[in-house]
């Protein structure tokens, strides 16, 4: 069974981006940026809500000739990948191998995860925190930049209380900080 995760680069006070919708200061540098598409690499189909699919949708050009080669690569896969978009309002897509949802189901996710080959990514805080109630949440990457914001939106839900094992930890040139975590049972 392939697995879900919830990848976030964040804060150290735990926001994605500040109060005014900024997130300038989350730009990974060249040695962050080439540790993630690392982990991009497994993924085969991104789960986004209607905000996060706009930011990302340009990838659809970004990182083509001309960009570094971090940015080139993390292009590659992504357009490689499947895009599922969870919306009500969101009318048609910008960006190939990608469908919209109206709704989030937990029990299609589920089945999602059963028969894919590769593992999935859920992206946006309001969708992970769906996904995160709802038990689909198998790990947590988190990139913790050294800059407090002093308030935004949040990186992880409130109203979930879940039990995580530690599983990795990486420390960067930029101060970045990497942590794992295996999701688990409701605690």
């Amino acid at each position: 069974m392939a697995k879900l995760i919830y990848s976030a680069i964040a804060s150290l006070d735990g926001y994605i981006e500040d109060e005014q919708g900024n997130f300038d200061w989350a730009a990974p540098d060249e040695e962050v940026h080439a540790f993630a598409n690392e982990l991009q690499r497994p993924l085969g189909t991104y789960l986004y809500g209607r905000r996060l699919y706009e930011t990302m949708a340009a990838w659809e050009t970004l990182g083509v000739a001309g960009q570094p080669s971090v940015l080139g690569e993390f292009g590659e896969l992504w357009r490689g990948a499947d895009k599922i978009v969870y919306s009500t309002t969101l009318q048609s897509v910008s960006t190939a191998r990608t469908r919209i949802e109206r709704r989030f189901d937990p029990e299609d996710v589920r089945q999602l995860k059963a028969a894919a080959a590769k593992d999935l990514a859920v992206g946006g805080p309001a969708l992970a925190a769906a996904a995160f109630a709802a038990g689909l949440v198998d790990e947590l990457h988190l990139f913790l930049v050294p800059v407090l914001v002093g308030g935004g939106k949040q990186a992880l839900p409130d109203g979930v209380r879940l039990q995580l094992k530690h599983e990795e930890q990486r420390s960067f040139a930029s101060g970045v900080v990497y942590l794992r975590y295996h999701g688990s049972v409701a605690a």
